[in-house]
């Protein structure tokens, strides 16, 4: 009887755990806030878009540099223009490596 105990202890302790770790990988992925930083296009590879879900808390806009990531308000004018510089870039690349 008492090592049942102790085996369903172990298990709702390693579950726990478990389960602690995951929402903590979740959140990994997830902008908590804003960066202030005023960036530069050229030195953006990309941008993702960040929904308000069960696991975000804020819908934010994720631009990728090298090596990092930097979260930006999407309702702020600079986010705005920054994406649209982007999405300029890579309409222009797509279109120089169409065949003539």
């Amino acid at each position: 009887m008492t090592s049942g105990r102790v085996f369903l202890l172990a298990a709702l302790y390693s579950f726990f755990i478990l389960t602690t770790f995951i929402d903590s990988t979740e959140s990994a992925r997830c902008c908590l806030q804003y960066s202030r930083k005023h960036l530069k296009c050229s030195r953006m590879l990309g941008y993702t878009i960040q929904t308000n879900t069960a696991s975000c808390d804020i819908e934010a806009v994720i631009f990728h540099a090298k090596g990092k990531f930097i979260c930006a308000d999407p309702l702020s004018s600079h986010t705005q223009k920054l994406k649209m510089c982007i999405d300029g870039r890579r309409s222009k690349s797509a279109s120089n490596r169409k065949p003539k």
